[in-house]
């Protein structure tokens, strides 16, 4: 970090905390990239080989791109030290970072952390004062405790999510690449912040730890708690698929979708009609009232479809938009990049340095009054950082390069 930079994050929010992410893929180092979005100074701590991030959009089924997009998005505003863990010769720049860091962040498996001397019981000996952010795919115990997680399934699969939201006997469907891992990462850093502010109070640092699993379980919550009170679940017929027709699906004149959801049905149902020029259907028996209307939900479905198929997707929103009905487009993956919404509510971010293809990047999904964030910078190449990292933590330039030599530090 350059004087330049750090001046810069003096004023931030999270200035001054010292993090080392040692995780690979995403939801642990996500957690680590909303802090360096703050403000906090995160050390990326890799391998000779580099998290597996980097390559997954570098693959040969991957899309060409002149940025490797998954790595650009939870890299950023990181430094990286290339440094192989497995070589004795790593262990005095291991131990000075652990003594270095307010945060660790990994999602290594106990067995891996302690071969590696990152595990608990031994870091807190050397620095009593850290917070040791641990996720995992499972939790801490039960007969899954050590097995490989990944958001596709601890997350989505083992939670219910995947077969909830198909119809019984569809193929299920796949989530979208780091989606429960982004939400994830979100559940860590809250543990993070709240351990830190424990520490503020006791002066004494503590393990945090959360897992895909468990927040499949809570995203899905509303689902398992139907469960859990022996309440008997929705039912679900392939031959009537839609269960409410004021919380449906509709499809445009110019075949877009869009989201229907009315909650407050007594106010929004005689808008609704107004809105598409459905009047005539206020004088339906079938639809009479709540009842009427629930009592048989693909008649009123198809009824009002007729109606959609009447409009394109933008009559569709302004009308409803109008009236006020709560509604969404089913916003196309290639139209996010030009959401006016996303754009004008930082949701989509400007990067500190623009160039070609990367002018905007995802923002992570929390504001704070009066808190500003670092402008997101380029995600660093493998071991970008590492002979200045080793420089501030008081190594000599002969032992840095006496490790580069024996291929135990990577990078420059």
């Amino acid at each position: 970090m350059n004087d330049t930079q750090r001046e810069r994050a003096g004023a931030l929010l999270l200035s001054g905390l010292r993090v080392l992410d040692v995780g690979t893929w995403i939801a642990g180092p996500a957690a680590a990239t909303v802090m360096a979005d703050f403000g906090a100074e995160v050390i990326k701590l890799e391998s000779l080989e580099g998290d597996p991030l980097r390559q997954l959009a570098q693959g040969p089924t991957s899309p060409p791109c002149d940025h490797n997009y998954f790595w650009v998005l939870d890299g950023r505003n990181k430094r990286s030290l290339a440094l192989d863990l497995k070589d004795p010769a790593a262990a005095p720049v291991r131990d000075a970072l652990l003594r270095w860091a307010d945060v660790l962040v990994t999602n290594f498996r106990p067995d891996l952390a302690e071969r590696l001397a990152l595990d608990w019981a031994r870091v807190k000996t050397l620095n009593p004062k850290l917070i040791y952010a641990h996720i995992t795919g499972y939790g801490d115990a039960g007969p899954e405790a050590g097995k490989p997680g990944y958001d596709t399934t601890a997350w989505w699969s083992r939670s219910g999510l995947a077969d909830w939201v198909r119809l019984p006997g569809a193929r299920p469907a796949m989530s979208a690449p780091g989606m429960g891992d982004h939400a994830t990462a979100m559940a860590l850093y809250g543990a993070i912040m709240t351990a830190l502010w424990a520490r503020d109070r006791t002066g004494e640092g503590r393990r945090v730890t959360t897992s895909l699993l468990a927040n499949g379980f809570w995203s899905n919550g509303m689902m398992a708690s139907m469960t859990l009170c022996g309440a008997p679940l929705p039912e679900r017929d392939p031959a009537r698929p839609v269960a409410n027709a004021l919380a449906a699906q509709y499809e445009t004149k110019d075949q877009r979708w869009l989201q229907l959801t009315l909650l407050n049905e007594a106010r929004e149902w005689p808008k609704l009609l107004g809105a598409l020029g459905a009047e005539t259907l206020q004088d339906d028996p079938r639809f009479a009232d709540g009842d009427a209307r629930r009592a048989d939900p693909e008649a009123l479905y198809q009824a009002l479809a007729t109606y959609f198929h009447r409009l394109t997707l933008e009559d569709a929103k302004a009308v409803l938009t109008e009236a006020g009905i709560p509604a969404a487009i089913l916003t196309a993956v290639g139209e996010l990049a030009e959401d006016p919404q996303a754009l004008a509510a930082d949701i989509l971010t400007p990067v500190a340095e623009p160039q070609p293809g990367w002018t905007h990047t995802v923002n992570s999904p929390i504001a704070i009054e009066g808190a500003e964030k670092v402008a997101p910078r380029y995600a660093p190449a493998l071991g970008e950082h590492s002979a200045e990292i080793l420089e501030e933590l008081g190594f000599d330039a002969a032992t840095v390069t006496a490790l580069q030599a024996k291929g135990v530090l990577g990078g420059t």
